[in-house]
């Protein structure tokens, strides 16, 4: 794992196209800003692991238990 110190206004470039960029630290939490083609998929690490769920147990043939909310979709 990369780990890379950057403050408030600073960013970073993945793969030419993808900008993440720290808007504002407050005590233990960052908010982030990216830009990024719209092609590509970004999710929260929960969100994206429920999805992945729900992915196998349909590949399973519905026999795992997975959760139907889909209230979070990717970021746009």
């Amino acid at each position: 794992m990369l780990y890379l110190t950057r403050k408030i206004g600073e960013s970073i470039v993945i793969n030419d196209d993808i900008e993440v960029t720290v808007v504002d630290v407050r005590g233990k939490s960052i908010k982030l800003g990216m830009t990024f083609p719209e092609d590509v998929s970004v999710y929260r690490r929960e969100v994206y692991d429920r999805i992945q769920a729900e992915k196998a147990a349909e590949a399973d043939g519905g026999n795992a238990e997975a959760s139907t909310d889909t209230a979070d979709e990717p970021a746009e």
